[in-house]
C-alpha cells in the first residue's frame, strides 16, 4: 500500500508535469514557431519585413496609441480610483460597474458601440462631423476604443493599493495643516505608485495587443488607420508570412519585456505592501 508520503510526491509530480505539458504545446511550441518562421530567411529578411513602409507605420501608430492611452489611463484612471476608494456619492455602485464593463464586453461589440455613437449619423458623431472632426474611421476612435479595453488596469491596481494603505497618513498630513494636492504628491502618490507602475504595464501590454475594437472602429486603412497587430493580420492574409511573423515577433519581444518589468514591479509592490 503506498505511503501518504509517495502519494503526495505523486500527486506533485504529475501536476507539475501537467502544467509543462500545457505551457509546452500551448506556449513554448507557438511562440519558438512564430520566431523560427520569423528567423527562417536570416536577420536581413526580418529586418527587410519590419522595414516595409506599411509595417513602418503600423508599428509607429501603435506605439503613439500607446502612448496617449497610456498617460490618459495613468492620470485619469488614478483620479477615478481615488473617487470610488476615498469617497463615497450617488452612483458610485454604477461607476464600478462601468469600469469593470470591457471585462464583461467583447472588444469587437466595443468598437461597435463606438461606430453606433461616434460614426457620421451616430449621436455624437453628427455634432463631430459640423466641426470637421472625423472620430470613426481615425485615429480618435482608435484611442477611444483602447481607452474602453484597457479602463480597467489602473483603476484597479491604484484601488487595491489605496485600500490596502488606508487613510491613517492622509489624516495626519491633513490635521499638520497639508492641503488636498500637497497631501496626494507627499503622501497618497509615493504610497500607489507601484500598484500605479502596475497598472500602466498592464495598460502598455494590452494596448499594444489589442486588435478587435481596434478593428472595427479603424476600418484597417493601410498606411492610415492600421496598427501593428492588424498588419500582422493583414500580411498573413496576402500570403506574406515572413512579415506577419516579423512583426509578430517584434511584439512579442516587447511583450516579454513586460513581462519582466511586471514581475519586478510585483516584488516591488509586495515589498512596499509589506513594509506598510
Amino acid at each position: 500500500m503506498a505511503t501518504p508520503s509517495y502519494q503526495s510526491k505523486t500527486a506533485k509530480f504529475t501536476m507539475i508535469g501537467i502544467v509543462f505539458l500545457y505551457f509546452t504545446v500551448f506556449i513554448i511550441l507557438p511562440i519558438g514557431g512564430m520566431f523560427a518562421g520569423a528567423f527562417a530567411k536570416g536577420l536581413p529578411a526580418f529586418w527587410r519585413e519590419l522595414t516595409r513602409p506599411e509595417a513602418v507605420h503600423a508599428i509607429s501608430l501603435t506605439f503613439i496609441i500607446t502612448a496617449i492611452v497610456t498617460v490618459l489611463n495613468a492620470v485619469f484612471g488614478t483620479v477615478l480610483a481615488i473617487l470610488l476608494v476615498r469617497h463615497h456619492f450617488p452612483g458610485a455602485a454604477l461607476l464600478k460597474g462601468i469600469v469593470d464593463l470591457p471585462f464583461a464586453v467583447s472588444p469587437v461589440i466595443a468598437g461597435f458601440m463606438l461606430i453606433l455613437l461616434y460614426g457620421p449619423k451616430g449621436l455624437l458623431g453628427v455634432f463631430f462631423d459640423a466641426w470637421g472632426i472625423k472620430i470613426v474611421y481615425a485615429l480618435p476612435g482608435m484611442i477611444l476604443a483602447t481607452l474602453f479595453v484597457t479602463l480597467p488596469f489602473v483603476v484597479k491596481e491604484v484601488s487595491l493599493v489605496l485600500q490596502e494603505i488606508g487613510t491613517e497618513q492622509e489624516q495626519a498630513a491633513t490635521i499638520l495643516g497639508a492641503g488636498p494636492w500637497r497631501t496626494f504628491w507627499r503622501i497618497t502618490l509615493p504610497g500607489i505608485r507601484w500598484g500605479l507602475l502596475y497598472g500602466i504595464t498592464l495598460t502598455v501590454a494590452r494596448s499594444l495587443g489589442e486588435f478587435g475594437a481596434v478593428l472595427v472602429v479603424s476600418g484597417n486603412i493601410i498606411n492610415r488607420t492600421q496598427t501593428a497587430t492588424m498588419d500582422i493580420y493583414q500580411a498573413y492574409s496576402d500570403y506574406n508570412e515572413l512579415g506577419s511573423y516579423a512583426v509578430a515577433a517584434l511584439l512579442a519581444i516587447i511583450s516579454f519585456a513586460i513581462l519582466f518589468s511586471l514581475e519586478l514591479i510585483k516584488k516591488k509592490k509586495e515589498a512596499a505592501s509589506n513594509g506598510n
